[in-house]
């Protein structure tokens, strides 16, 4: 153990060794990078500025977006520049700091959409008693929960990590930071600080996705008994965007953070990763969001209230 050395950077191997598909892929996730990031703050915007919006299905849309822009900016910037430069180095601090933002974003974003299963329920379930149940206090209150407990685990999740000695090997085989590969280059023969963070890890995203799953069925159940079909399509077209969203972060993640050390990850693990960091926070404004007619009446009114007052000064 004395003539191993220890690990004082770390090697990102990335997506491709090859010059010119570095430049492809780079080229590739930079415009998929700024889309995402047009997106999100559209969304964002629209919901700040627009007062129809302002209701707690959005509020917490809102935070959402917010946490898919910095999850996505985590990552994928050096990412980015490691494949313009030809580099794929990154310091352990670096690697540090992406690990504590990646799992703090993503237990609170799992957190926020369980919280979004709330509201739905609530809204179907219990429709006369929305807004007393559904007040600024009680949305404020799980979102900053939810951030909370989203920072308290990646903390914790990070020191685990960290506080292992990594030696030989310093070459991680994905584009970030991942748990699997710094677990598998690690020297230490006591993981039990770690392996617990996993298990809570998992843990909490087991209640989640419990939470949700018994949401649902009480407001399928109930979307079922309505009346109109009319009223059972709008209510389906609430629900079913947020189940597909969390079901591919849900998964994505499950694999991101809770698979097998692998020291030659497979063209599967690399795609999932993908679909992980940059694929989910595309498709939350994309699936659940710019389709929704509100947010398309609301930046109408955006549009109008912009370009009428220019053509009035003009």
């Amino acid at each position: 153990m004395a003539n191993v050395p220890l690990v004082t950077d770390f090697l990102l191997v990335g997506l491709s060794d090859v010059w010119e598909f570095q430049i492809v892929h780079g080229v590739l996730f930079l415009v998929i990078y700024l889309v995402v990031l047009m997106s999100n703050f559209l969304i964002i915007t629209l919901i700040i500025l627009d007062f129809q919006l302002q209701t707690p299905v959005y509020f917490f849309l809102k935070n959402l977006s917010f946490m898919d822009v910095f999850l996505v900016s985590v990552s994928i910037p050096k990412f980015i520049i490691n494949n313009f430069i030809h580099s794929s180095s990154i310091s352990i601090l670096g690697c540090a700091f992406q690990l504590l933002l990646m799992t703090s974003f993503s237990a609170s974003e799992i957190f926020i959409l369980t919280a979004m299963s709330y509201d739905h329920y609530v809204a179907i379930c219990c429709p006369l008693h929305y807004e007393v149940i559904m007040n600024g206090s009680t949305c404020t209150l799980m979102v900053g929960v939810s951030w909370a407990i989203g920072g308290l685990f990646g903390t914790v999740y990070t020191i685990g990590t960290f506080s292992l000695p990594f030696c030989g090997s310093n070459v991680i085989p994905q584009f970030f930071c991942d748990v699997s590969s710094l677990l598998r280059i690690s020297c230490s023969e006591t993981l039990t600080v770690i392996y617990t963070s996993i298990g809570i890890g998992g843990c909490l995203g087991v209640s989640c996705f419990i939470c949700i799953m018994v949401s649902y069925v009480y407001t399928f159940s109930t979307v079922l008994k309505m009346p109109t079909t009319k009223g059972q399509s709008k209510a389906f077209s609430t629900c079913f965007p947020h189940l597909v969203v969390f079901t591919i972060f849900i998964i994505t993640a499950y694999f991101v953070y809770l698979k097998s050390p692998s020291s030659t990850p497979s063209a599967i693990d690399k795609a999932v990763s993908v679909i992980y960091t940059v694929i989910s926070p595309l498709l939350n404004p994309a699936i659940y969001s710019l389709k929704n007619k509100d947010m398309k009446q609301a930046l109408m009114r955006l549009l109008q209230r912009r370009y009428g007052q220019e053509s009035y000064f003009i």
